[in-house]
């Protein structure tokens, strides 16, 4: 699946969105710096609007970078 044959109307959600970024920023030496102040998230354990929660508290940076052949790295122990 080469990203650059798809189209906007293929990414249909956050999961499709991400690996699609994942896959046009890989190779190109490119890193995504994310910046929280104070931010909650509320992680549901289970389905139902009922469900148990974790919060998850996040603040300071979240860096996120591709690399290409990282599958092949982890396979072999190296970071």
């Amino acid at each position: 699946m080469a990203s650059e044959h798809r189209t906007t109307a293929d990414v249909v959600d956050w999961t499709d969105l991400g690996r699609e970024m994942w896959s046009f920023l890989t190779g190109r030496q490119a890193a995504i710096n994310y910046s929280f102040i104070d931010m909650s998230v509320e992680v549901p354990r289970d389905t139902g609007p009922d469900a148990p929660r974790a919060t998850w508290k996040i603040d300071g940076t979240l860096q996120v970078t591709t690399q290409e052949n990282a599958a092949a790295d982890r396979t072999n122990g190296l970071r």
